[in-house]
């Protein structure tokens, strides 16, 4: 079982938790020792000089006996117990309401106020942080209506995040599996001691190689277990790992990431793909970062006619495979307001994911009352603009007076509440 620091709560439930390969601890069983209460039982004789409460026949009866006194007998007789006397009832000092007019109606009042948080970041054409907007610098619209930002600000936080890994023993397990090992890694190297992270990997089955820690040793020999023998199927189950992975995170507080390093492919996972969109879009503060593996290797396998290799005699087109495969990570990282990196060799394996990580840390938190309070259960758009002083929107210019480009990364929606009846 995923055992979360003080300040979060657990995030896998023990039965996921017995996918673990690493060996069990054994455990301490504690004797309890059950002690007999027979003493004192109706029958049994009391110890010498012990009073029972019964009176002697033998000794004459109080004749100053004052049955109406009721309190315990004493050696000379009844204590009596002063009756008590019939006092006036307190005052009653609780507040009264409004008194009611006779035909007015009752009213109740109800105040139901989401707020909806996005985090949103601002990077210049080579994936860097833009820092020292305002707020009246951000324009949001939701189902393309303006929204009253209520705050803003921008953060440098610290991450929590799961890695979740595909590691399969499939016909290009080397080259895909390697991918794999580099890029989780690589963002392990990134961390700082204040984060959190948990280490996933998959096939047909997900196995918890790592609990939420903040020791980065631990994450490194998780990271080591990685290795040929640990992978046990050629089928990789992707949507069953994010739809499981998204449901325990959505019980941690705060902002959460998942950073999916895998091939896009899925093979028998009970979830099909409309299932993970629907959690995706209903999921709260969590964002997708996917990383692509296996490029160089499809690059040389289209290149050289070796495609059907890599997917095997029942696949109908392996080129349409990959490309939907694709299609699908982009999909899971665009709508939590993430990006997709499909990179080519190992350096750039390196540069995309502390790409990941510098993004993550930095990014600009806006929050608002949206204008449609409608408990319906809906989806909303939201759409993130930058402006100028001018309400136009803004430019940037470099060190020579040329327009920068810049991209706005936000999640593309949020699924309202639905009101229960």
């Amino acid at each position: 079982m995923f055992l979360v620091h003080s300040e979060k709560s657990s995030i896998f439930s023990s039965s996921w938790a017995t996918l673990r390969s690493v060996s069990i601890l054994s455990l301490v069983v504690a004797l309890v020792l059950v002690v007999p209460v027979a003493q004192g039982q109706s029958g049994s004789t009391p110890p010498s000089g012990q009073n029972t409460g019964q009176q002697d026949p033998n000794k004459p009866k109080d004749q100053n006996s004052t049955p109406e006194a009721g309190g315990p007998q004493g050696d000379i007789g009844p204590i009596a117990v002063p009756k008590k006397k019939d006092e006036p009832p307190k005052k009653d000092d609780t507040p009264k309401g409004p008194k009611k007019i006779e035909g007015m109606p009752d009213f109740t009042l109800r105040v139901n106020a989401p707020l909806v948080t996005v985090d949103v970041g601002v990077l210049n054409k080579n994936g860097g942080f833009i820092p020292g907007l305002k707020q009246e610098n951000f324009k949001i619209f939701e189902d393309g209506v303006p929204q009253t930002i209520s705050s803003f600000n921008q953060t440098q936080a610290p991450i929590t995040a799961v890695m979740l890994v595909e590691f399969a023993n499939n016909q290009y397990f080397y080259d895909f599996a390697y991918d794999s090992i580099v890029a989780s890694a690589t963002f392990a190297s990134s961390l700082k001691k204040e984060d959190w992270i948990a280490l996933v990997s998959f096939d047909i089955k997900e196995r918890i190689l790592q609990d939420f820690t903040q020791d980065k040793q631990a994450i490194r020999a998780s990271i080591g277990m990685l290795q040929p023998g640990m992978a046990m199927s050629q089928e990789t189950d992707l949507f069953d790992a994010l739809y499981d992975t998204i449901d325990r995170l959505e019980t941690v507080e705060g902002r959460k990431y998942i950073i999916l390093v895998a091939s896009g492919k899925d093979s028998f996972s009970k979830k099909n793909l409309d299932h993970v969109l629907k959690k995706i879009q209903a999921s709260k503060d969590i964002v997708i970062y996917a990383v692509g593996t296996g490029q160089a290797l499809r690059n040389y396998a289209q290149a050289h006619g070796y495609m059907k290799y890599l997917c095997g005699f029942t696949s109908f087109n392996c080129d349409i495979e990959f490309v939907q495969a694709d299609n699908q990570m982009k999909t899971f990282a665009k709508m939590t307001g993430g990006q997709f990196y499909a990179p080519l060799f190992q350096g750039s394996f390196r540069d995309a994911v502390v790409d990941i990580a510098q993004t993550i840390r930095n990014q600009y938190t806006i929050s608002y009352h949206p204008s449609n309070r409608n408990a319906d259960g809906t989806y909303r758009k939201i759409k993130v603009e930058l402006v100028g002083p001018n309400g136009m929107p803004i430019q940037f210019k470099d060190q020579k007076g040329k327009d920068v480009k810049y991209q706005i990364i936000s999640r593309e929606g949020y699924k309202a509440k639905q009101e229960v009846e």
